[in-house]
């Protein structure tokens, strides 16, 4: 990777921020640019810094994390938030999704996962830890709006894959069909269901059932 990724770590505990900086700081990949205490602090942080990805808690003081992320995608919708919590229960997860963020993970994850998680959202996919995935996957889900699905059963399976994180590459490899074809698939979803984005991709397979 020729360039660093740029990072700001959002967290209202000095001790919790102090610990995320020191895991990051010794990757070679990675550049922590800022750090903020709340929401409000998190939007003029990034509005000055514009990094490439936002580590963001979900509880804080003054405005929260899915709060600030609203924001944020709405002034600068090529951010990549990544939130950041002690809660695995699904009512969170879908907040967060819902509010613009790319990735979901615990707190208590490892320092290795949590690089890989920043890659991940980087590199322009979505990333949920493991316990996050299980508690999204392991649920029936019933569709909040019900549609006609317009999408043909191909384009369902990489809808799924894209909801689990999975990168076209991937994609192509698990469905034995070539990079390009995923990526058509992909822009086909997208024009047809009129969404614009991973993390909506990923909101649509949550809410309509086609998750699992």
């Amino acid at each position: 990777m020729d360039e660093k990724i740029r990072v700001v770590i959002v967290d209202d505990h000095q001790v919790v921020l102090e610990g995320f900086m020191a895991r990051l700081e010794r990757e070679p990949e990675i550049d922590v640019v800022a750090t903020a205490s709340n929401g409000v602090e998190a939007i003029e942080v990034v509005k000055s810094t514009l990094p490439d990805v936002v580590l963001m808690d979900v509880s804080m003081p003054i405005m929260n994390g899915i709060e600030s992320t609203q924001v944020l995608k709405e002034e600068l919708p090529n951010i990549r938030v990544l939130m950041l919590t002690m809660h695995d229960n699904r009512e969170y997860i879908m907040k967060v999704m819902q509010a613009g963020a790319v990735g979901y993970m615990l707190k208590e994850i490892s320092a290795e996962k949590m690089v890989q998680a920043i890659k991940t959202v980087y590199q322009g996919s979505t990333y949920f830890c493991e316990s996050v995935t299980q508690t999204l996957f392991s649920q029936e889900i019933t569709p909040v709006v019900a549609k006609s699905n317009p999408l043909s059963r191909r384009e369902e399976s990489v809808l799924r894959l894209v909801a689990q994180g999975c990168s076209s590459k991937k994609i192509a490899q698990m469905l034995d069909i070539s990079y390009r074809t995923v990526e058509t698939h992909r822009q086909n979803i997208k024009h047809k269901l009129d969404l614009h984005s991973t993390a909506e991709l990923a909101k649509y397979a949550l809410e309509n059932g086609l998750s699992s």
